[in-house]
Parts: structure tokens; sequence; C-alpha cells
């Protein structure tokens, strides 16, 4: 159910600062709503997501229900040798996703 997409440059060099985006598909209800038959739609955001480069966490977030359904997170990390990006997170219900990716880095000349 849940899908997410990372993205930063092609081109990493050792010591880089990057930008990566990390999309996740989520709903994200707030528990405000109500569906066609007037029935609230229970709350279900995403409790906690945190991503790890290699064996460092770099990113933790603890959203609430003020942030839009499919949430794009961004940020910047330095970029010191190849690794795996590791992405988790759960949401109200326990639903839990993950996505991993590797970062390659070249090495600087």
């Amino acid at each position: 159910m849940n899908l997410a997409r990372m993205q930063w440059p092609e081109r990493i060099v050792t010591g880089d600062v990057v930008k990566v985006r990390l999309l996740v598909q989520h709903p994200m209800d707030t528990g405000y709503l109500q569906d066609l038959l007037g029935k609230m739609v229970p709350r279900n955001v995403i409790r906690l997501l945190t991503c790890k480069l290699g064996a460092r966490e770099v990113l933790r977030v603890e959203p609430s229900s003020g942030i839009a359904a499919n949430p794009l997170f961004e940020f910047f990390v330095c970029a010191t040798e190849t690794a795996e990006m590791h992405v988790e997170w759960i949401d109200d219900r326990g639903n839990r996703g993950e996505l991993k990716q590797t970062m390659t880095v070249l090495p600087a000349l």
C-alpha cells in the first residue's frame, strides 16, 4: 500500500552536500473529515519516519495531522562514501513501509 520515491543528483563526489527528496505516498487522514456517507474517516497519519545513510541516522520526523497527503520531505546530507539510504515509517494503524536505495559516491579528484 505504502509507496515511496527518493531522488538525489546522479553525480555525487565525496564531500558533496546533497539535497535528498523523499516522497511518501500516504493519505495522512486527519480524523476530522467525513466520507460520502457522513461517517468520520479515522485518523491515520505517519507517526514516525526515519532515514539512515549507512549506519548514521540523517533524518527523524514525527509528523502531525497538519501535513498534507503524500508528504514530500527535503533534506541535505554530506556524502562521504557509497552507502545505502534506508527509510522506514509507521502510521497510526501500525502499517509499516520502507525504501532502500544505494547512494553512489565517486572519489574526489
